[in-house]
């Protein structure tokens, strides 16, 4: 039974992989903690409980934040994406197939992190946003080359007790190139409908 609204609870609305789900929380309740304990959505996983290892990332309105520092409370209007909603129905996200082609993971416990990680990386690059590691950090040179180097450094805040990295790296560098055919193909099938219509 919910605790009645008081000074220390509140009940809140968690837009969660595209579905609303309202529960009362004690305002001390950790995204990951609501997610986990209340929600039974377990992909984001607790490592470290201090946002060092980043097992718990989420996405939260696209960006990618450790839920374990994140309170739900400040979390309540905002788009939040775990694991369990990258993929399009029966349809891998191009990072989820990227993973499985490259054995991307091994024990696993990292890996639902790893991904929403990864899949922040693809936006924030296609975005222009440069690395600690970007040479050329005028905003008119555009995204830089998604080098080994520049993978390493943007995934860097999600450790792998498994060493699994050269595994990652390749599969994050497959997921961008299947991102960037994709949407090539969508701007090749648009220009074509375009000049179809035209004639």
């Amino acid at each position: 039974m919910a605790p009645a609204p008081s000074s220390t609870y509140s009940t809140i609305t968690l837009n969660i992989n595209g579905e609303d789900c309202t529960l009362s929380v004690d305002h001390r309740t950790t995204l990951l903690d609501a997610l986990r304990e209340r929600l039974s959505l377990t992909g984001p996983k607790k490592g470290c409980d201090q946002g060092q290892c980043g097992a718990c990332t989420v996405l939260l309105e696209g960006r990618r934040v450790v839920s374990c520092l994140q309170l739900a409370m400040a979390a309540e209007g905002r788009a939040i994406t775990t694991v369990e909603g990258v993929a399009d129905g029966e349809r891998l996200h191009a990072v989820q197939q990227a993973f499985l082609d490259f054995d991307g993971y091994q024990c696993g416990y990292c890996t639902p992190g790893q991904i929403c990680s990864a899949v922040a990386v693809l936006e924030e690059h296609a975005a222009g946003w440069p690395s600690a590691v970007t040479d050329d950090l005028r905003p008119e040179a555009g995204p830089p080359p998604l080098t080994p180097e520049e993978i390493r450094e943007r995934m860097s805040g999600n450790l792998c007790r498994c060493a699994a990295y050269p595994s990652i790296v390749k599969a994050v560098a497959r997921a961008a190139e299947a991102t960037a055919g994709a949407e090539a193909d969508t701007a090749q099938g648009t220009t074509t409908k375009v000049a179809e219509a035209s004639v």
